[in-house]
């Protein structure tokens, strides 16, 4: 069977979900987690496939996750509960698992579900406070403090110019053999009840650094470092540009991922990873 499992954790402490030997990891600690509650032998592992890699210190609350699990040992991990298997499994591993971490779901997937390839778009948050009478101490780990006010109307203007599809090359970290042709369906800038900046950021996908990129480039333009135009300017560039200043992951959560109905799961997949290979081609 493979489930669909949806969880959230908070990135502070983390190396960013990728494992990686000797590094706390969000993907270390739940598959260790899921070893555990499958009672698999010490050279055994199950391998989870996240909707969107995180980077170190970026949060999540709707990250979306899939594994193969064989059905016998799903009902055996439940043991002696009188819960569903899936919500069995769920308490268990939220017994297990830090509180950093909290599974919110664990459902058998729909017909040709992948976690990343299924996906029509990723939604992620950056939360600045840039105002002292607007930060909250007890948020410091989830919005970035900045000590000069922001124009967002102006950081709106500029934001424009980077909706649609495009070369992003500018704003990514270079990866041998990776796209970054991206299409941006939203990026815009609003004020929440308390008074933060808020940028909401839709996007069928994201190369490595790229929201913390395009943030950094905006509050540059919204402070008035940089002219209304220089966002599009460094779109015109193929590479990462040291002008751009990545913001810092603290103020970046992905907060939600977007699937189509069930019975066009295997579908999208099939588009998504054939959309890919031909573009890293």
């Amino acid at each position: 069977m493979r489930i669909r499992i949806d969880l959230a954790y908070d990135g502070t402490d983390f190396h960013g979900w990728a494992s990686q030997p000797g590094l706390r990891t969000v993907q270390g600690e739940l598959q260790d987690a899921l070893a555990t509650a499958f009672r698999l032998a010490p050279d055994e592992r199950l391998w989870v496939t996240c909707a969107g890699r995180t980077d170190a210190g970026v949060h999540a609350r709707g990250q979306v996750v899939h594994v193969d699990v064989a059905d016998d040992a799903i009902a055996a991990s439940a043991g002696r509960s009188h819960l569903p298997p899936l919500d069995a499994l769920v308490r268990r591993l939220n017994g297990m698992l830090p509180l950093d971490v909290q599974i919110h779901r664990a459902t058998e997937a729909a017909p040709g579900f992948d976690a990343r390839f299924s996906a029509l778009w990723r939604r992620y948050a950056y939360r600045i406070a840039d105002t002292p009478a607007v930060y909250d101490p007890l948020r410091r780990h989830h919005v970035l403090y900045w000590p000069r006010p922001l124009d967002l109307s102006l950081m709106n203007v500029a934001a424009a110019d980077l909706i649609g599809l495009h070369d992003f090359g500018g704003f990514c970290k270079a990866r041998e053999g990776a796209t970054t042709i991206r299409t941006i369906r939203t990026l815009v800038w609003e004020r929440d009840e308390s008074g933060v900046a808020v940028a909401r950021v839709v996007a069928d996908a994201f190369c490595h650094g790229m929201v913390r990129a395009l943030v950094g480039c905006l509050v540059a333009v919204g402070e008035g470092r940089k002219d209304i135009g220089w966002a599009k300017e460094v779109l015109g560039h193929t590479v990462r540009t040291s002008a751009v200043h990545a913001a810092s992951p603290r103020g970046l959560t992905l907060e939600e991922v977007g699937y189509p109905p069930d019975d066009q799961m295997e579908a999208r997949a099939v588009q998504t990873r054939a959309k890919r290979e031909a573009a890293d081609d």
